[in-house]
């Protein structure tokens, strides 16, 4: 990656605010179902804001959000379905725009103690196949656990594209960073480092818990004498409960503007992370702001 790519905003909250068929438990997968052109819309809002990598919208194509029966139905059609959308997308921009392939939460955000290996596996390896043929790079997203990210390494061990593991964070600022798990990120830090991983991300997290995040990833990359790829995309959430309940509402937003996300960033920028951009309730005008902000710096 160059010295700062920026990456596309939160798709499922993007999608309901252009006003696509949108309710839980369906969530971002419903438009990709009753009313594909709005996730075309939302890609191509957020390459005009200034994203240069779209995401895949395959978030909600497991059975958490699909139903076992729908997942097994439709699940790999769906994910196909939506690389395909975001390859069009891209391969009709302006300017070059990467696809990057998403590998989700398979038993829902937020919910380390969710977590099933075996079903995980086979569920993730499904939307991997469904999607590799269209994709530059993969993200593993809002890994809760250092289980959930060796499952989405195995996964992707034999891929011969970069592949980008972004973790969950606990909302609260602590001297050390720990993941949704409580497990220390520098101990998923150094798991993921047994594979091969061109990136570390933080993402679906308040903007505030990030920098620590950072600080303990350099400090256990200088360690370890390794150098990878940074990134982060918070998301515009109020705190995340341990308890959260994904399908049974929605998260409150909080109040944070363009600007002010934009200061987060720049902190993260100077900690090292290479790749910004937004998850959950973090739309195209966010992303405008930090694509000007990377004009005004020439960065390349």
């Amino acid at each position: 990656m160059s010295n700062l790519t920026i990456l596309d905003g939160g798709m499922g909250r993007e999608l309901k605010r252009m006003g696509a068929p949108f309710s839980q438990p369906l969530w971002s997968a419903q438009a990709l179902i009753e009313a594909p052109q709005f996730v075309t819309q939302a890609h191509q809002s957020f390459i005009d804001a200034g994203a240069e990598i779209i995401t895949v919208n395959s978030y909600a194509c497991v059975p958490f959000h699909l139903g076992e029966a729908g997942f097994k139905a439709q699940g790999a059609k769906l994910a196909k379905q939506a690389a395909i959308i975001a390859k069009e997308v891209a391969q009709n921009a302006q300017r070059k725009v990467c696809v990057a392939g998403s590998l989700p939460p398979a038993f829902g955000s937020y919910r380390p103690d969710f977590f099933q290996s075996d079903r995980a596996f086979a569920i993730l390896n499904t939307l991997y196949e469904a999607q590799n043929d269209d994709v530059d790079i993969w993200i593993g997203e809002t890994i809760s656990n250092i289980e959930e990210a060796r499952v989405m390494a195995s996964v992707l061990k034999d891929s011969n594209k970069p592949c980008y593991y972004a973790c969950t964070l606990n909302d609260e600022v602590t001297e050390q960073a720990t993941l949704r798990s409580g497990e220390l990120v520098s101990d998923a830090i150094l798991a993921l480092l047994e594979y091969n991983i061109a990136g570390i991300l933080f993402n679906c997290s308040i903007p505030e818990v990030i920098e620590q995040a950072l600080r303990d990833t350099n400090r256990v990359l200088k360690q370890q004498n390794k150098h990878l790829d940074l990134g982060a995309f918070a998301n515009g959430f109020t705190p995340i409960a341990s308890d959260y309940k994904a399908n049974e509402g929605s998260q409150g937003y909080r109040d944070l503007s363009p600007a002010e996300y934009l200061e987060f960033a720049k902190q993260w920028h100077s900690l090292g992370a290479t790749i910004i951009g937004g998850c959950c309730g973090i739309g195209p005008e966010y992303i405008k702001a930090l694509s000007q902000w990377k004009k005004s710096i020439r960065i390349c």
